[in-house]
């Protein structure tokens, strides 16, 4: 089954990113991973602190998760997967687009200010002519009626 890699961040413009994989998906038959990766700056502590930490990010990506599976579930018929990893979040986007020959379609969102379309879009359309899988970037700002008109 060919699966939609889309990243879950706490950027506005992933709520649209989401949308597509799910609508994308259910209209195609496939399936969608949820990645959500543990930047290594939220960890630098001792380890005590470091294992709380950890536990809280993943508690809190467990939380986000949930809420935009359960609209998958309920609109689209779609039982996403959570996948969270710990690093450089371009870096691990690559390790798991390696690690998981199902994923055909790499999904991101686009962010809407004047700084330009966040970090991932940035970085991964750089390399996109090298990169195992097409990457899909949905505009931060397209509206859910025309989000379900281009899937």
């Amino acid at each position: 089954m060919r699966k939609f890699l889309v990243v879950l961040d706490d950027s506005r413009e992933c709520l649209n990113a989401m949308r597509f994989a799910a609508m994308r998906a259910a209209k195609t038959g496939g399936g969608v991973t949820i990645l959500s990766v543990i930047p290594p700056e939220e960890l630098q502590h001792w380890i005590g602190v470091r294992d709380i930490m950890r536990e809280e990010a993943r508690a809190r990506i467990e939380a986000h998760f949930e809420v935009f599976a359960k609209w998958m579930r309920d609109r689209q018929g779609v039982n996403p997967e959570l996948v969270i990893r710990e690093g450089e979040p371009v870096a691990e986007i690559l390790a798991q687009i390696r690690e998981d020959p199902e994923i055909g379609v790499l999904v991101l969102g686009a962010g809407t200010d004047k700084s330009g379309p966040g970090p991932l879009v940035t970085q991964l359309s750089r390399t996109a002519g090298t990169l195992p899988v097409p990457i899909t970037i949905v505009p931060g700002e397209l509206s859910r009626e025309r989000l379900e008109a281009v899937t």
